[in-house]
């Protein structure tokens, strides 16, 4: 297997995790699928050749829904996180043990 697929591989498979822990409310495991997806892209873009090997442009072809896909989700959770601390500053600091359940 070319380098190059390997790289892709790792890089699906990080993004299978983050659209995993997308799911839930665990900021830690968020936050390291997201580094790990990070890592596999930067894998990715390190091997300069991958552009030049079919096989290879056809994988990541494939794997373009998956990435936008994940591109969407990401963004719609931050703007439903930028709605509630939104609407949080707009009844003041009365209404946060409501928000946090403290």
């Amino acid at each position: 297997m070319p380098l190059g697929l390997a790289a892709l591989d790792e890089l699906f498979d990080a993004f299978e995790d983050l659209r995993d822990v997308l799911d839930g409310t665990d900021a830690l495991a968020i936050e390291t699928a997201s580094n790990r997806v990070s890592h596999a892209a930067a894998a990715v873009r390190a091997i300069g050749a991958w552009r030049s090997e079919p096989a290879v442009v056809e994988r990541l072809s494939a794997m373009l829904p998956l990435l936008e896909s994940a591109r969407v989700r990401v963004n719609l959770l931050a703007d439903h996180a930028g709605q509630r601390l939104a609407m949080l500053a707009a009844h003041g600091s009365r209404t946060a043990p409501l928000t946090y359940g403290r």
